[in-house]
């Protein structure tokens, strides 16, 4: 298996990369984190993996275009692409920065789509590969202070299920990874005490790296991450109302970090 990972150097793409390598993936780590990104594959390597590094700025368009060639080049036909990279904003929506909510829609949504654009007609030519997108809980249920974030994630999850119908005749499977909120450097102080104080369940990086492969490896058409959040979903699902009251509380307590998050000047 020659899979594309991107995001790579972060919390969890390190701990998704270690685990597919372990199983015999061939990787190529893609992310903008030159250093981190050689080290980790430098680790894969001396475990007896297989993997390159490959730094790339996802969010420039030339680099990102090129990026499945350079791939490709070095590896061969890439069979499973893993769209993981991602930003996170917590913020009261009217104080969202127009600059920082593009890269972050970008990033979380149309990086994903072109990355898979440009790999889909090669994966339908050969009758096989695989498209996994790791989103959020958060693109089942938006949360309050979470609006961008929350939309980008409704997207990749609009896109996921669309797209896994378009393709259910070519051999081409989709997977898409939901995690509930997850302790890697995209939190910010403010948020670690604001899931404190209502009380959010969060995991660690390895468990949710452990769930991502094995919903990789089986393959899986939707896997989320996290109860009693899982069951949360489709109670959204069905009776979105019911939820917004259920978050009535929690939506005040938030809005203190939120606020005080903002104040800081300090963004995702």
């Amino acid at each position: 298996m020659k899979v594309l990972l991107t995001g790579a150097a972060g919390g969890i793409g390190r701990e998704v990369a270690i685990r597919l390598a372990e199983q015999g993936a061939e990787l190529a780590l893609a992310d903008r984190n030159a250093d981190a990104l050689q080290q980790l594959a430098d680790e894969i390597v001396a475990t007896g993996g297989r993997a390159q590094a490959v730094s790339v700025d996802l969010l420039d368009g030339e680099q990102r275009r090129a990026l499945p060639a350079r791939v490709e080049t070095a590896l061969g036909p890439i069979d499973t692409l893993v769209n993981l990279a991602g930003l996170l904003s917590f913020s009261p929506f009217e104080h969202e920065d127009p600059a920082a909510m593009e890269r972050l829609v970008k990033l979380n949504l149309l990086v994903p789509m072109d990355l898979t654009r440009t790999l889909l007609p090669g994966m339908i030519e050969r009758g096989s590969g695989h498209i996994v997108n790791v989103g959020s809980t958060f693109g089942s249920i938006g949360f309050a202070y979470f609006a961008a974030y929350s939309a980008s994630k409704f997207g990749l999850r609009g896109f996921s299920e669309a797209l896994r119908r378009e393709l259910r005749e070519t051999g081409v499977k989709v997977t898409y990874v939901a995690p509930r909120a997850v302790r890697t450097p995209l939190n910010t102080a403010a948020i670690y005490r604001m899931a404190k104080a209502v009380k959010m369940n969060m995991d660690s990086p390895e468990r949710v790296a452990e769930e991502i492969a094995a919903a990789i490896l089986k393959p899986a058409k939707d896997a989320y991450i996290g109860f009693p959040e899982s069951l949360f979903v489709r109670i959204n699902a069905i009776l979105p109302r019911l939820v917004d009251g259920a978050l009535r509380r929690q939506n005040r307590v938030m809005a203190t970090f939120a606020r005080e998050h903002d104040e800081t000047g300090t963004r995702n």
